[in-house]
């Protein structure tokens, strides 16, 4: 097998204080690996920016016009972590044999690339990174995430343990994954179904060289949220069995305390009387609340709006011609395949 194209997409939202690390790690891995003969000279990085509201994009421009392995691409605005990754992944498919995603923070051990080509060499599309362990984790994060596996498990998904977005996609794995039309895109879960020879590589988890995590508590409960909801109505039946045992309790109580009043007995339970009231009307609000949750996805899904839109795409300019333009003088439709004109 001759050696493959392949380009490392590399999602970036606010990035600045690590960019100039990552670039020179993954630049410098690709430069290597070409040298060996391990892919071809025409693999790249691709470095998607996210809307990002500092020198992010700035950084990426001026790296890629000091180095020809180094590509961008532009977002117009804020997409998304899974959104930005399907930017790149889709931009670089028609130039690429396969393609390796990775985020800017270098958490994940770049030295497990050349692991992933070998699989792919032998005949994997789908290449998955694994942690070994999670034992930098502090023991919130930890029990969150097992929780989280464990839960999705229970509910019929099909997820790789320890497996977030660090990965490799042969060219017909990323085909079949174009085919995929959800808004809602949990590429942890869909990538699974698409079902060609994958493979799995272990590596350590580092720290963060810098910069803060954009994955605060919130987005990490959100995101889990988002994966349920994308691939299990279990929630939607646990609110149903919920309501029906509520039911039931409701109808024995009932037949208790009319009952007693049959027997001339009084019952003043009237603190359990309130706190069942309470928790019947919670119940409701969180069905109704959940059943609003898909209502929503489902009206998100039937505008088929656009995953992203790119601003800017300097994967498919020329190395020459982008050197003799300025930033923000690079605009052209990406769609047309009309270049930039030059004088």
């Amino acid at each position: 097998m001759s050696e493959p194209v392949l380009t490392i997409v590399v999602p970036c939202y606010n990035e600045e204080e690590v960019l100039p690390v990552t670039i020179q790690e993954l630049s410098g891995l690709l430069s290597r690996m070409i040298g060996d003969g391990r892919v071809s000279p025409r693999s790249r990085l691709l470095l998607v920016d996210d809307g990002s509201r500092d020198r992010t994009w700035e950084l990426i421009y001026k790296a890629s016009l000091a180095n020809q392995l180094v590509k961008g691409l532009k977002l117009a605005r804020n997409a998304g972590h899974q959104n930005a990754l399907l930017a790149g992944i889709f931009t670089a498919k028609e130039a690429s044999d396969c393609i390796v995603t990775i985020d800017a923070d270098l958490q994940d051990d770049i030295t497990a690339i050349p692991e992933f080509i070998e699989k792919y060499k032998d005949g994997c599309e789908v290449v998955y990174g694994v942690r070994k362990s999670r034992k930098k984790d502090t023991w919130f994060k930890r029990c969150t995430a097992q929780g989280f596996y464990t839960l999705m498990a229970k509910m019929g998904v099909n997820l790789v343990y320890n497996h977030a977005d660090f990965r490799l996609l042969g060219k017909r794995a990323v085909t079949e994954l174009e085919r995929f039309r959800e808004i809602n895109m949990f590429l942890r879960g869909v990538i699974p179904l698409i079902g060609f020879k994958s493979a799995e590589v272990f590596y350590d988890r580092k720290e963060r060289l810098a910069g803060e995590s954009k994955y605060p508590l919130r987005k990490m409960l959100g995101f889990a949220f988002d994966g349920i909801t994308s691939f299990s109505v279990t929630p939607i039946r646990l609110v149903l069995t919920l309501g029906v045992a509520a039911c039931l309790v409701s109808i024995l109580s009932g037949t208790y305390f009319f009952s007693l009043k049959f027997f001339g007995e009084t019952a003043s339970e009237w603190t359990t009387l309130i706190i069942t009231i309470w928790l019947i009307g919670g119940l409701q609000l969180v069905a109704i609340g959940l059943i609003g949750e898909y209502i929503g996805k489902i009206y998100k899904e039937s505008k088929q709006r656009p995953k992203f839109i790119i601003d800017i795409d300097m994967f498919n300019l020329p190395f020459g011609l982008m050197n003799q333009t300025e930033p923000g003088t690079e605009r052209y439709h990406l769609d047309s395949g009309k270049l930039p004109e030059t004088n």
